[in-house]
């Protein structure tokens, strides 16, 4: 649709990736990954400003070098198109913290516990992504047509959403738990932050390791929405990746600085159905009218500022 000048030289996905590496080694060894304690508001308030930070700081980097390089009227382009698609990614993670969250108290998981769980989630997610990412981008540059089919997807996803927004689904009914459950030797109790454990010379599998496996799970079925809905905004695959990984980086810290008051921003799946909706419909209008980056970032943040709002506006009222 638009975008196809793809401005991601080797050294620049060479130089991303191994940021990225670097800022998991350190959230890994140094930052406490390895120690078990759980986030506190202002720890993930801070790493939630640190993340979003990184993410401007970079894309004022790629406007700053693309200006020098390839013209004024590009770096504005893809600037705006990395922060559509970072907002875009941003806001549909917030869906990843309510499951998230369903998934932790189904299993009773204290909350020591569940940031290793998450640093390993986020990793999964990462590598899944960037596979994702890789053949979406593939199959737009050979069949333009896939996009329209985003955006029918998108369209029913948006749909299914606004209908299934009040319903909280059965993690026992889980078809991958249960197979799990089937195949796997599971233990009846946690192992503090241990996946697997040896019992009396037999090797078990515990309850945080099914944890994991329902968190990846999750991020798989979520981006099923969110990278065509990104292909909406851009098909650049460099803009895409990062913007999705800077998403995906800032998730965990998201998670624990909503995870106590989550219940308060209850409408806000009204408010991401809509923008899944208005992304499809924007691709499937596309042959006959295109609507600018500029105008899709100021819809998009509407519909998620209107949500937020009006949910703090019904809590406010039912605790009155």
């Amino acid at each position: 649709m638009n975008s196809a000048i793809s401005i991601g030289e080797p050294w620049m996905w060479g130089a991303f990736i191994a940021f990225v590496l670097v800022m998991l080694a350190l959230d890994l060894f140094v930052f406490g990954g390895s120690k078990a304690h759980k986030v506190s508001i202002k720890e993930a308030a801070s790493w939630s400003l640190v993340w979003v930070s990184m993410a401007l700081l970079f894309n004022a980097g790629l406007w700053w070098y693309l200006s020098g390089t390839v013209g004024q009227e590009i770096a504005d382009r893809k600037a705006l198109e990395f922060l559509t698609g970072y907002l875009i990614e941003k806001s549909l993670s917030v869906d990843n913290v309510f499951i998230f969250l369903l998934i932790f108290s189904s299993f009773h998981v204290p909350a020591e516990y569940q940031r290793r769980v998450l640093i390993y989630g986020v990793l999964g997610a990462i590598m899944l992504r960037a596979i994702m990412i890789l053949a979406g981008a593939w199959l737009v540059r050979e069949f333009s047509w896939v996009l329209y089919m985003f955006g029918a997807f998108l369209i029913v996803t948006g749909i299914r959403m606004l209908v299934m927004a009040e319903k909280t689904p059965d993690m026992e009914k889980n078809p991958v738990l249960k197979f799990a459950r089937r195949h796997l030797r599971i233990s009846d109790e946690h192992h503090g932050e241990k996946f697997t454990v040896l019992k009396n010379g037999v090797f078990y599998f515990t309850p945080l390791f099914l944890v994991l496996i329902l968190i990846e799970v999750s991020d798989l079925v979520f981006a099923l929405d969110s990278i065509p809905a990104i292909f909406a905004i851009t098909t650049d695959p460099f803009i895409v990746f990062t913007s999705n990984i800077f998403a995906i980086m800032g998730l965990r810290a998201l998670y624990f600085l909503l995870a106590d008051v989550a219940d308060r921003f209850h409408l806000l799946k009204y408010g991401l159905a809509m923008v899944l909706t208005f992304i499809g419909a924007k691709m499937l209008v596309a042959p006959w009218y295109h609507v600018p980056v500029a105008a899709s970032l100021a819809i998009v943040a509407v519909l998620i500022s209107a949500s937020v709002v009006a949910s703090l506006i019904a809590t406010r009222k039912e605790s009155l």
